[in-house]
């Protein structure tokens, strides 16, 4: 039986559901090159998009293009092909970070856990807005977990003791960034005010950056620092925030490609569940402060993201670069 060909129109479609992932400050840290002859889909970091003051190792860097290549499975499931991912194929190359074969079904049935998350990759955009105080179902709870599981992470949904200890840890690092000239170097450079944040095809434009936090607890981070943004009032956020935190077994860059995919499964399915998501990273991105956001009755595990989520305004779409720009087909 002949193969069917996979078209470049359908392979730029395939780029395009990767690349809607979230990323650290949307950075958008990834470029994708096709091998036609092979069938083989590569995820490559892109150095450039690096953060070298608050991502020091490339942590994110991986996390986000770890959510871009589950994107990426989503899709090709959905397309009826079989994505089979290897991480990290080639130990010389640190720069590939994945190759999916885009293999035919060839009489196996299309992975419908998968497929029926494709509706969600575009209907997913982080919410800087204040969520409703209403609790989160446990039955909603526990698919969020598995999502996790699935992609050999887990995710805890800590007690009142351990989130008022999450927080206080974010809090810490706000303070540190405050003080350290530096630290918001890598913040100032992909944020987008005033007319650039129109034009703008990465970075987080100030129509995402939500209103000033007047009152309340959620960790949500200002993208606008002390700059003035036009029309962006402050408001009141949860006093009790719902937190996940997302950890992995290890802490090495297959650990960090699997917490993104972990993170991406966990968000998608959140969106289907009618929530909507926020991230933070804050308190992660200094190591001792990161052991000590642990859980507390363990110690094990390395948490690679904190999750908030709520019932509330999804928040806007924010921009993507041109598929061209981001893929090579060879």
């Amino acid at each position: 039986m002949a193969l069917r060909q996979i078209d470049e129109r359908t392979v730029a479609g395939l780029v395009a559901e990767a690349a809607a992932a979230p990323s650290m400050h949307n950075a958008q840290p990834w470029r994708f090159r096709f091998l036609t002859g092979e069938r083989v889909l590569q995820l490559r970091a892109d150095p450039e998009r690096a953060m070298p003051h608050s991502d020091p190792d490339n942590r994110a860097l991986h996390i986000g293009c770890g959510a871009a290549l589950f994107n990426l499975r989503v899709a090709a499931a959905h397309a009826d092909l079989v994505p089979e991912t290897r991480l990290l194929p080639e130990p010389q190359d640190p720069l590939l970070l994945a190759a999916v074969h885009l293999a035919d079904p060839a009489g196996r049935a299309r992975d419908e856990d998968l497929a029926r998350l494709h509706s969600a990759i575009r209907q997913r955009h982080t919410s800087r807005h204040p969520f409703a105080e209403k609790d989160i179902p446990e039955d909603v709870r526990a698919a969020l977990g598995a999502a996790a599981e699935r992609e050999g992470a887990e995710l805890l949904f800590p007690g009142l003791w351990h989130a008022e200890t999450v927080l206080d840890l974010i809090r810490d690092a706000e303070s540190r960034d405050a003080l350290d000239s530096d630290a918001g170097e890598d913040l100032r450079r992909w944020t987008r005010l005033g007319p650039e944040a129109d034009t703008a095809v990465d970075g987080v434009p100030e129509y995402a950056f939500g209103p000033r936090k007047r009152d309340g607890k959620a960790p949500v981070r200002d993208f606008a620092g002390r700059r003035p943004v036009a029309d962006r009032g402050t408001t009141t956020f949860e006093r009790t925030p719902h937190l996940a935190l997302l950890s992995t077994r290890g802490d090495g860059p297959a650990d960090w490609l699997c917490a993104g995919q972990a993170l991406e499964h966990v968000l998608l399915e959140a969106t289907l569940a009618d929530l909507a998501t926020s991230l933070t990273s804050h308190a992660l991105e200094d190591r001792a402060l990161r052991l000590l956001i642990r859980d507390p009755s363990s110690g094990t595990g390395q948490v690679q993201m904190v999750v908030r989520l709520g019932y509330g305004p999804r928040g806007p779409a924010t921009p993507r670069r041109p598929v061209a720009d981001v893929l090579d087909i060879v």
